[in-house]
């Protein structure tokens, strides 16, 4: 009746959603348009530090969106330098899902123990400096 892997968990009377389900809803609801380069020192950041990320713009909303993972259990600050970007002062949503326990679950009792959380941060110039939280993904959408 309930298979570990299930997205969202359900009985007769309520519902929630898992650590996963939260995953692929941040990148069903932020894939962009675009495939833009996102690079480290001039290589593609995928397992760089324990990072993984991607960038995209979205053209039927004219942001650029970064998607970043911090798969190890401590903080890590990131810059990025934001090529192309008109360098004034801007608004910029940053969305987090992170838990302190890499076995951390939500249910029944506590459905909303691991959920994505967003703030507003300011971009200004051309870069873009992100503490990303341990063990998290983070998606940036920068108009």
């Amino acid at each position: 009746w309930q298979w570990s892997p299930d997205l969202i968990w359900f009985d007769n009377l309520q519902s929630y959603g898992t650590p996963n389900y939260y995953v692929q809803q941040l990148f069903a609801n932020h894939k962009g348009t675009q495939v833009v380069p996102i690079e480290m020192n001039g290589e593609v950041l995928a397992g760089k530090d324990s990072l993984y990320a991607s960038a995209t713009i979205d053209k039927q909303t004219g942001e650029l969106v970064i998607k970043i993972a911090n798969t190890i259990g401590k903080e890590q600050t990131v810059n990025f330098q934001l090529n192309g970007w008109r360098g004034k002062e801007e608004k910029a949503l940053f969305t987090v899902l992170t838990s302190s326990d890499m076995n951390g679950v939500n249910s029944f009792e506590n459905p909303r123990s691991i959920i994505p959380l967003t703030r507003e941060i300011i971009v200004k110039g051309k870069d873009l400096s992100a503490l990303l939280q341990p063990n998290s993904f983070t998606v940036i959408r920068l108009k």
